[in-house]
Formats: C-alpha cells, structure tokens, sequence
C-alpha cells in the first residue's frame, strides 16, 4: 500500500505529509519496505498476465 493514501489516526493528516512523529516514522518504514511495495494490485495482477502469456506462447511454439 502506498502512503500517500493513508491517513494517520494520530493526526488525522496525510502520512504522506508527515505532521506529526508518528507520521513520519510511518513514511520512513513505508519507503524502506522495497521496490513492489508501491505497485497496485492491479499493476501486479497485469504484470502476471503477461507473464503467464508469454509463457503460454513460448510453450505453443516449442511444440
């Protein structure tokens, strides 16, 4: 999940703004988590599609 969506219930701000301490701790851990933990699910589930297709195909034509 994003940060830039999430809402602190310290606050009641943005944790993408970072008011107050809790937020910005939050928003440090948020973007050490790694590189996919940005991505949408519907990126993810876009990104296996086409990888199960060109699997599909490889398969198709070695046959």
């Amino acid at each position: 999940m994003t940060y830039d969506r999430l809402v602190c219930a310290n606050c009641a701000a943005p944790v993408s703004e970072g008011r107050c301490p809790v937020c910005r701790a939050n928003r440090e851990r948020l973007q050490q988590e790694g590189p996919l933990s940005g991505v949408s699910p519907a990126a993810l589930i876009a990104l296996v599609a086409v990888l199960v297709a060109a699997v599909a195909l490889l398969a198709h034509q070695t046959v």
